[in-house]
């Protein structure tokens, strides 16, 4: 295979495992699909996938990411979660990363209500509060689902318009 190839094909396989990065939360996957996104984009000399387009791309992933991020602590703060549930949905994330799927799951929900419980002593509300964290978990994966499927839709419209 030659190189011309070779790097279009690389490319399309890290926007795939980016994609699959957008359900497992062990994959980076909205970076990975921003970096095969530029190494295709490259590959073609720009010609195809240009600023225009690397630019919406980086910006839906950028937004996915954010969200992915943010929405287990706000899911909390709508239940009406202290600061140190707060601390504890954020410290539950972190360390949700070393226990595989379920810490990733779990972790918020898990220090977001002990963070509650340590603040105010009362199991009811560190539990609700662990729940919003969830909610808020689960929310925010499908905002980075819907960016990341929203990437390849903007790929595939780019590429087909080039075609016409």
């Amino acid at each position: 295979m030659t190189a011309s190839l070779l790097l279009p094909l690389a490319a399309v396989l890290v926007i795939l495992t980016g994609l699959a990065g957008a359900l497992l939360p062990a994959l980076p996957g909205l970076p990975l699909m921003f970096a095969g996104a530029w190494l295709l984009a490259w590959s073609g000399g720009y010609q195809t996938f240009g600023a225009g387009s690397l630019i919406t791309v980086g910006a839906l992933a950028a937004t996915g990411s954010l969200m992915d991020y943010v929405a287990s602590l706000l899911g909390a703060k709508c239940t009406g979660a202290s600061r140190q549930a707060l601390w504890g949905a954020a410290a539950g994330s972190f360390a949700g990363l070393f226990f595989g799927l379920p810490g990733l799951v779990l972790g918020p929900l898990a220090g977001a209500a002990a963070g509650e419980y340590l603040a105010r002593r009362e199991l009811l509300a560190a539990g609700r509060v662990g729940l919003g964290a969830f909610a808020g978990f689960i929310i925010g994966t499908a905002a980075k689902l819907g960016c990341a499927l929203s990437i390849v839709f903007v790929l595939l419209g780019v590429y087909l318009f080039s075609l016409l």
